[in-house]
């Protein structure tokens, strides 16, 4: 899943060296971080958030076979 997250994102984004994604299991759900330079912040989030809401998309149905629930947070 990082590395999907990752795959998504660079082409997006200026330092795409900068990015980091961490992961963070709870018991229901899965929290992935995804932390890319400052100024590519806006780039990830899109015009009215439209990147945004299409790689959470992306994301819950890569993850259709889990049980638990993934989100994606943007830093």
């Amino acid at each position: 899943m990082k590395a999907l997250i990752e795959a998504m994102v660079a082409p997006l984004v200026d330092f795409p060296e900068q990015i980091v994604v961490r992961q963070r299991e709870e018991q229901q759900k899965v929290i992935y971080q995804l932390q890319v330079h400052e100024s590519d912040i806006g780039k990830v989030i899109g015009k009215d958030g439209r990147n945004a809401r299409a790689l959470r998309t992306v994301l819950r149905a890569a993850a259709d076979d889990h049980k638990k629930r993934i989100y994606l947070d943007i830093c």
